[in-house]
């Protein structure tokens, strides 16, 4: 699960203006953002990076699919072996 920029800047306390600005010049290392084709832009802010960046502890909640996700990877390679 990622985190929205609303969500992200309202813990740091910030403005999700600061948030997208930052992502946008890769002066934020907590995701992403994406230029599409018709220019408006696409975040993707990772609970790990926000976590390891911020110092800020998240809910479990934002690691479950992540841990799901490799755990059932981990057992599709340990099966093929």
């Amino acid at each position: 699960m990622n985190i929205t920029v609303k969500e992200a800047a309202r813990l740091m306390g910030k403005t999700e203006q600061f948030v997208r600005i930052g992502l946008q010049r890769n002066l934020l290392p907590i995701g992403t953002a994406i230029k599409n084709p018709g220019g408006k832009y696409s975040y993707n802010i990772s609970p790990k990076l926000f976590e390891e960046y911020t110092g800020i502890k998240l809910p479990k909640y934002y690691f479950e699919y992540t841990e799901k996700k490799e755990n059932t990877e981990s057992s599709k390679h340990s099966n093929s072996l």
